[in-house]
């Protein structure tokens, strides 16, 4: 059965450049979904919009004597179908490549149904009047929906056959040699990096736990709060992030720099951003969370997860050129293939 898609592929097609732009798009509309989210909480604006999915009873829009939390909690609320053009964008030029692109295609469409049940979320969190469990679970999803926008960044220069440096390097031996403790260097790797992305997860998790458990509620009315001591939560997840610290320098000093430039420069990236957002974290938690550092420190937590997914995904590409997914032997790996930044 055609489709309109399928129509528009057999009469036109499109660079991969295009699906890559796309791609980067996507992702900088997750983030700033992410944070715009944050800035409805912050500024109590949650209810501005007291009803979903009109603004209220009556009108689609907020009236003028909704005053400004109207119109944030409405922009928000616009942003989302600003997020729906871009992810229909990434579907449409992924479908009109002239070599398939079958992953940036899932993740796509996996995109398009996550928005779906974003905005479903947010329309509970408006009936349940900022239930602070219902608030966390719609910052989860946004979050599912920066990961699934992070795999198609990452697939649209994978499915064009460069990206990671994986097959680049002196020769298929290179790191075939055991470490110290005898297990392959390749499969140490491994191990660390998909460790770190668990404890990442866990992290930003705990993290939803100290913002239920604050003072930022999302609107000024009485919202009932999470009831976690919200300093014992925040020491956990500051004993988290060194977690977290401790596994990103392991896996940095176990990447061998034949054949892993690319990851090495990501985790040296992931590193600088994971101590920046530790000190806007360590500052908001002395100075009483001001809403311009809890604002920073959500931003700060979309690029720790979106440096974590680009350190994971490029590791494991890296990987599979160095060896095989069933026995850990070395693979042949053609010389000189491309990289991208």
């Amino acid at each position: 059965m055609r489709t309109p898609l399928s129509w528009l592929a057999d009469r036109y097609t499109l660079g991969a450049r295009s699906v890559r732009v796309a791609a980067l798009g996507s992702v900088v509309a997750s983030i700033a979904i992410i944070v715009t989210g944050g800035i409805v909480r912050v500024t109590g604006s949650g209810l501005g919009c007291t009803d979903w999915p009109m603004c209220t009873g009556e009108t689609l829009a907020p009236t003028a004597e909704m005053g400004v939390h109207g119109a944030i909690e409405f922009g928000n609320r616009l942003l989302t179908g600003a997020l729906c053009a871009v992810v229909g964008w990434v579907i449409i030029t992924a479908r009109l490549q002239e070599k398939p692109m079958p992953s940036v295609l899932r993740g796509g469409w996996a995109q398009f149904w996550i928005v779906v049940l974003n905005a479903v979320v947010g329309g509970v969190t408006v009936w349940m009047r900022l239930s602070p469990y219902i608030v966390a679970a719609h910052f989860l999803a946004a979050t599912l929906l920066l990961t699934a926008a992070v795999y198609t960044w990452h697939a649209a220069y994978a499915d064009a056959g460069t990206g990671d440096d994986a097959g680049t390097g002196d020769g298929p031996g290179a790191d075939a040699s055991a470490d110290a403790d005898g297990a392959p260097p390749v499969a140490r790797v491994r191990s660390l990096s998909v460790a770190l992305v668990a404890v990442t997860a866990l992290l930003v998790f705990v993290g939803t736990l100290a913002t239920g458990s604050g003072p930022h509620a999302g609107d000024s009315s009485d919202v009932a709060r999470m009831p976690f001591n919200w300093t014992a939560v925040t020491v956990v997840h500051g004993l988290l992030a060194a977690t977290v610290l401790v596994l990103a320098g392991a896996l940095l000093s176990a990447l061998p720099k034949d054949g892993f430039g690319e990851a090495r420069r990501k985790a040296v990236a992931f590193l600088a951003v994971l101590l920046g957002q530790g000190l806007v974290g360590l500052v908001q938690s002395v100075t009483a969370l001001p809403s311009l550092l809890v604002m920073l420190h959500l931003l700060g937590s979309a690029l720790v997860w979106t440096g974590v997914l680009q350190v994971h995904f490029t590791v494991k590409r890296a990987c599979s050129g160095h060896s095989s997914p069933l026995s850990g032997a070395p693979l042949p790996r053609a010389r000189g293939a491309a990289t991208h930044a």
